[in-house]
């Protein structure tokens, strides 16, 4: 008998712990889309003077405000949490929607995190506060845009431009707080990576890997 069990526990148990963990994973390998086929960012000024694009990028979408400059700690907090780790990635890139008039702000901030970081993947593009606020409604979201033209909050927009979170009626997540280190590197970390997976997934499917994810 006590054999039976040793038998059990060696072989039997862990081929029954990976089934259940394995179906476990593929219950996860989607991250659900928020709002579907956000618009594309207008032919809005960047700081560096190039044409800024979500279509066939993951991108880390956020609008600053006009407190950018008092607000900063929650960029900071958002290249140590998530850029500093994945920037290297060619389909990546980070896009703060800023209004026009905060470029010295914005410019005095990356030269500041230039100093420890490759920041060739923030992208920072201006407008008019009505065309934010135009531009930020488009994407359908619970949230409202403060009343200086930004919020704290980032958020997931995949390849196809789907803005993508949680949609369940207890954990549902639209943005991640960028003025909470926690949020970054738990919730929005986690879900990130369900994005890399599915195109890593997909690329493997189509057997045609790439190291650009």
């Amino acid at each position: 008998m006590k054999k039976n069990i040793v038998l059990f526990v060696l072989f039997v148990l862990p081929i029954v712990a990976y089934l259940f963990f394995a179906s476990g994973v593929n219950s996860f390998t989607k991250l659900p889309v928020i709002t579907p086929k956000v618009v594309d960012l207008g032919n809005w000024e960047s700081l560096r003077g190039e044409k800024v694009s979500l279509n066939n990028k993951i991108t880390i979408l956020g609008f600053s405000g006009t407190e950018v400059l008092k607000n900063r700690g929650n960029l900071f907090n958002l290249n140590e949490k998530i850029y500093q780790r994945y920037h290297n990635f060619k389909d990546l890139q980070f896009v703060m929607v800023c209004p026009l008039g905060t470029e010295k702000d914005v410019k005095s901030i990356m030269d500041a995190f230039d100093d420890f970081t490759d920041v060739s993947h923030w992208y920072f593009v201006f407008t008019t506060p009505e065309e934010i606020k135009n531009y930020y409604s488009q994407l359908k979201l619970k949230e409202s845009l403060g009343a200086n033209f930004g919020t704290s909050n980032v958020y997931i927009v995949d390849k196809e431009r789907n803005l993508r979170g949680r949609n369940g009626d207890k954990d549902y997540k639209e943005g991640y707080d960028t003025f909470h280190p926690s949020d970054l590197s738990n919730e929005m970390l986690d879900d990130f990576k369900i994005i890399l997976y599915e195109y890593r997934a997909a690329l493997k499917k189509n057997h045609n890997a790439t190291k650009q994810l």
